[in-house]
């Protein structure tokens, strides 16, 4: 057999099936997006408050009011409004952030995306 009768290269169907995987991640890729880039957002927000020197002597309205007054300005909005709380113990101010984002991906099956972190000001 000679090499000339050897036949090199992807089938149709085989490119078509590469196709359509890419086709699924890319679109799952582009639905995930949204949710992790205002994550992103409101992890910047709770950063620079927390590294802000005032905010120690804040009270936990005064605090709460900041980071929806900060996340407003970015036109971000928390998907639960008890996803932000607060706790006060021995001058060490614990802002605990917990919140799931469901997006819709096909037909009827969705992603649930949870985030959880937690920031600490000390008020010494």
């Amino acid at each position: 057999m000679s090499m000339r009768n050897k036949q090199q290269g992807a089938t149709f169907f085989s490119l078509m099936i590469i196709l359509i995987v890419a086709g699924v991640f890319l679109a799952v890729g582009f639905k995930l997006y949204p949710p992790y880039w205002d994550h992103k957002l409101i992890v910047s927000v709770m950063t620079d408050l927390t590294e802000n020197p005032d905010t120690r002597e804040d009270s936990a309205t005064e605090i709460r009011s900041k980071i929806m007054k900060r996340l407003r300005i970015n036109q971000v909005k928390l998907p639960v409004q008890k996803a932000v709380k607060i706790d006060e113990k021995e001058g060490i101010k614990t802002i605990v952030l917990k919140y799931d984002v469901t997006v819709p991906m096909f037909y009827n099956v969705d992603a649930v995306v949870k985030f959880h972190e937690q920031y600490e000001v000390i008020s010494r």
